[in-house]
């Protein structure tokens, strides 16, 4: 069995370790959220979501703002075309390229939603005050501009 070095820190102590745990227990939580209260599988919730807060969007870009390949992001914008959720039109730019964006019915439930995601917010960083709330959120947008640099 390989031994920790003298001076390295066990892996739970990695902020990447505690980062990719967060994110799983949210996620599981979520995704039972919007199954229970919506029936939409958690991609399908992302992209309702992004596609109510960004539209009009391309899949690429719809793949960006979901965070999901866009395989995974082009599967769940047809489910939400089938359902009456989303419209997909031809880019006026691209000529092999969509747009998407909410039917009415979809931002109904884009609205319920959000709705969601900020309950969800408030349960999982409850336990922050908003300074710390306001720093941590400070924190994460520099990380993540880092790691996109």
């Amino acid at each position: 069995m390989p031994r920790k070095s003298p001076g390295t820190p066990r892996l739970d102590e990695f902020l990447t370790y505690r980062l990719h745990l967060v994110n799983k227990l949210t996620d599981k939580f979520s995704s039972d959220a919007y199954a229970d209260e919506f029936n939409l599988p958690v991609g399908e919730a992302r992209c309702l979501a992004a596609i109510g807060n960004f539209a009009p969007l391309s899949v690429v870009e719809l793949a960006a703002r979901a965070n999901l390949n866009k395989g995974q992001a082009s599967r769940a914008a047809q489910s939400l075309v089938d359902r009456g959720l989303v419209c997909k039109d031809a880019s006026t730019s691209d000529g092999r390229g969509v747009v998407l964006t909410l039917t009415r019915a979809g931002q109904r439930l884009w609205s319920r939603v959000m709705a969601l995601i900020a309950r969800r917010n408030d349960e999982i960083f409850g336990c922050l005050s908003a300074t710390q709330q306001q720093q941590l959120g400070r924190m994460l947008d520099r990380l993540i501009a880092h790691a996109r640099a």
